[in-house]
């Protein structure tokens, strides 16, 4: 399981020219899923984006998570993540779990990422077209892999 998260002041999702997700302060996760992810990848990955210290404490040092300014999330599906580009021009997303696999995980990550914020989190539409605008804060994008726990 693979995340890119950005820090935002504002982000927000638009589908078909209607916006279904949006918040200000917090974190925009973009969510790659692979057949080999478990529920385990889940815990491990939602509870380092929640306690992911990127927020400024009061000597503006990047040191509070998103659990200490009761920051809000977007959770997009980013199936694009896990693309291949190692032969050719044309990326290969063949490491990218099918729907079938990825919907369950999808939406178990966003029930866990709930669980441990305490709140609802808002999210885009698995598989849909959209349209994801962001104020990235900092700008700060932290990418995460489950698989690579350094």
């Amino acid at each position: 399981m693979k995340a890119v998260i950005q820090r935002v002041s504002k982000a927000s999702v638009t589908i078909n020219g209607e916006q279904v997700a949006s918040i200000s302060t917090g974190l925009l996760v973009l969510l790659g899923i692979v057949n080999e992810d478990t529920l385990e990848d889940i815990k491990w990955l939602t509870n380092k984006i929640v306690n992911l210290r990127v927020f400024a404490d009061e000597n503006n040092i990047m040191n509070t998570s998103l659990l200490d300014v009761n920051g809000d999330a977007i959770v997009v599906s980013q199936f694009t993540l896990h693309a291949s580009t190692k032969k050719g021009n044309r990326p290969s997303y063949i490491k990218a779990a099918k729907p079938n696999v990825a919907i369950p995980l999808y939406k178990s990550f966003v029930k866990q990422l709930e669980d441990n914020l305490g709140k609802s989190v808002q999210t885009g539409q698995f598989g849909a077209d959209m349209k994801v605008e962001l104020l990235n804060d900092g700008p700060v994008t932290i990418i995460i892999d489950s698989k690579n726990k350094e």
